[in-house]
């Protein structure tokens, strides 16, 4: 794959990475989209196609992306397709810290020791440019403010920023809540990064992976989660519109 495009994995974390903390914003529920960003990322790669309401590897080549290959080889170990909600579910947290680690690596943020409580040790991560955050932001920004549909990895990045819930983090306050609002309704522009984005949901609402949800597809197109919870067979419509 190179080096010359960021992932989607890196560009969520970049954009949960709080510039006055050096903390991560919504960690609970990162990993899930980590998780899922990782999907999207093989399958813009050619790695992964959605089959149904499930996964399926079609090339298991290296991308040449360390944790991007793992996930790739966890998904061919599985030998067949695996629903979209028990692989982001699956027992692999930790993925934030395995990203900072990557991150860090790559020279995208920087590691800074420090103390809690004057005692305990602990790490902030900071950005190493700033600018490569603020581009990433700006992308985000035109897809909301222009209502030009927005290519699908930008898309796909809007969809699981929602998911995970950095909407309040990226626009605060009341006068973010438009652009909340418009950042929810990217999720109809990629259907790929709109059945993950969903299946994170999913998963963080305790829904079961074998569960239908009827109004997904719907959903899908307005961004809006559904009352009702069947998920299955809503995942399979919103990955083929």
């Amino acid at each position: 794959m190179g080096r010359s495009r960021r992932t989607i994995p890196e560009e969520l974390l970049l954009l949960a990475l709080d510039p006055a903390t050096g903390t991560t914003a919504q960690p609970q529920t990162l990993d899930l989209g980590l998780a899922g960003a990782q999907l999207v990322e093989l399958a813009l790669a050619g790695r992964i196609v959605p089959n149904g309401d499930r996964i399926a590897v079609v090339m298991p080549r290296p991308t040449g992306d360390p944790t991007l290959d793992h996930a790739l080889e966890l998904l061919r170990r599985r030998g067949s397709p695996v629903r979209a909600v028990s692989w982001i579910g699956g027992p692999r947290l930790g993925l934030r810290q395995t990203y900072l680690a990557h991150l860090e690596r790559c020279g995208m943020v920087r590691a800074v020791p420090g103390q809690v409580c004057g005692v305990l040790p602990t790490t902030r991560y900071q950005a190493s440019e700033e600018s490569t955050n603020q581009a990433i932001k700006e992308r985000l920004d035109a897809a909301i403010r222009t209502g030009v549909p927005p290519d699908p990895r930008t898309a796909a990045l809007a969809s699981l920023a929602h998911a995970v819930g950095l909407g309040k983090h990226l626009y605060p306050g009341n006068e973010g809540r438009s652009c909340r609002s418009r950042l929810r309704d990217l999720i109809r522009y990629d259907p790929m990064g709109g059945m993950v984005a969903h299946a994170v949901m999913d998963v963080q609402n305790g829904i079961p992976a074998t569960q239908s949800r009827g109004t997904a597809a719907r959903s899908a197109s307005t961004g809006r989660r559904p009352a009702a919870v069947p998920a299955a067979r809503g995942m399979a419509r919103a990955a083929v519109r």
